[in-house]
């Protein structure tokens, strides 16, 4: 089968070159599942998500679920067989907002098409304020072992430059609330440097996580996305644009904090108190392996081909009802542009990138950056970046590519 040029259409019934369903034996395999549902649109999110209001009476979590059924099946045909996941990640939008019924039936739906390992990991996203005990409970009875809150920050003049509806306590709650029904793996992330935020808002914040007692924190640089409702707040003047040194400080504080309890980062944005903490399904993508990504605008990668569906639910669902795939489009990487995403991704961990991995001249530019202590190299012959790196990791990065 000739290669696709870069960004070009998707075959109408998803097939895959037999050249890289090989691959799927090598690595393990995550399934994803974006939910597009919020009840309302936060000021600083990009993502494809839509509102009631925006979707009407074109899409409902009813018709989203009989597409994403659809698309399970089709799935364990491209692949030419069931392919148990390793891991599994329901994410969005706001996956809470289905209930434990819902993620129940998502979960139902993977099993009964493509299948879970013993042992598999199991996430979903949930945002607190949409969360309750029998929520927990329900999902834990489902299946899922791992849930991942949206914090963002316990000031409530953060929360509201952020569009966030949830109050500032519910989060740790909502931990609470978790762990009691025997969810193993529960995680916290919060976003830093959104306008107006000071060091000590995020040392509250931070109190709050530690109170919290999850194994896993994930925190993110507040990012100002064109076309959002916070972007054009900047534009015109009435909140401040960010300060790159002072999300540098907030990361260290972060840092700092975390280390300090025993919650190490294994990725630049993620921590958690031990290996088996770690979340395994975007382990999975920053190893380049391989997942199939179901649902509106979901984005997949298999043995080096990567596409991804349409963007809005009523779109997303005719087409897989009419026994088509949903792919919009997709690219086949060529080995340049694999190894160039296995060390932007691999450098970013803290299990780091194996030295052999790189040419002669990508090691001298490793060299230097190990005189200007942005990495160091481990027993094993593994390149690590350096506090100061995790701060320049995409300098790092460049310099090494385009040695």
């Amino acid at each position: 089968m000739a290669v696709l040029p870069l960004g070009g259409p998707a075959p109408p019934d998803g097939a895959l070159p037999a050249t890289v369903l090989h691959e799927l034996a090598q690595a393990p395999f995550g399934v994803y599942v974006h939910v597009p549902f919020c009840a309302t649109r936060c000021g600083y999110c990009d993502f494809n998500t839509y509102t009631p209001g925006e979707l009407g009476s074109s899409s409902s979590p009813s018709s989203w679920l009989d597409a994403v059924r659809r698309e399970l099946d089709l799935a364990a045909r491209v692949l030419g067989k069931p392919v148990p996941a390793d891991t599994v990640f329901v994410g969005g939008g706001t996956p809470s907002l289905l209930g434990a019924g819902g993620l129940a039936a998502v979960l139902d739906a993977i099993r009964g098409s493509l299948g879970l390992v013993q042992g598999a990991e199991v996430t979903t996203e949930a945002n607190p304020e949409s969360t309750s005990p029998e929520f927990f409970a329900g999902i834990a009875a489902a299946g899922y072992t791992r849930v991942s809150l949206g914090m963002q920050s316990t000031a409530p003049h953060v929360l509201a430059v952020l569009d966030r509806l949830h109050t500032p306590g519910r989060p740790v709650a909502a931990a609470a609330q978790a762990r009691a029904v025997g969810i193993g793996q529960v995680s916290l992330d919060l976003i830093y440097g959104t306008p107006g935020e000071t060091y000590d808002d995020l040392a509250a914040s931070l109190d709050a996580v530690l109170t919290a007692g999850v194994d896993h924190v994930s925190a993110y640089a507040l990012v100002v996305e064109a076309g959002t409702a916070l972007a054009r707040r900047v534009a015109r003047g009435e909140l401040p644009g960010l300060d790159d040194d002072v999300l540098a400080e907030r990361y260290e504080q972060i840092d700092t904090a975390l280390s300090a309890v025993g919650l190490h980062w294994y990725e630049v944005s993620n921590w958690a108190t031990s290996a088996e903490s770690r979340c395994r399904h975007n382990l999975g993508y920053w190893a380049g392996g391989n997942w199939w990504g179901a649902g509106p605008g979901a984005h997949s990668h298999v043995g080096g081909v990567r596409w991804w569906n349409v963007k809005h639910p009523a779109r997303y669902a005719t087409v897989l009802k009419a026994g088509g795939s949903p792919a919009a489009g997709r690219e086949v990487l060529s080995p340049g542009e694999r190894h160039t995403e296995r060390v932007m991704l691999g450098l970013r961990l803290a299990d780091g990138l194996p030295l052999d991995v790189l040419d002669a001249s990508e090691r001298a530019a490793a060299d230097r950056a190990i005189t200007d202590g942005l990495l160091t190299a481990t027993p094993g012959d593994r390149l690590v970046l350096t506090p100061r790196g995790r701060l320049l990791a995409d300098t790092v990065v460049r310099d090494l590519l385009v040695s």
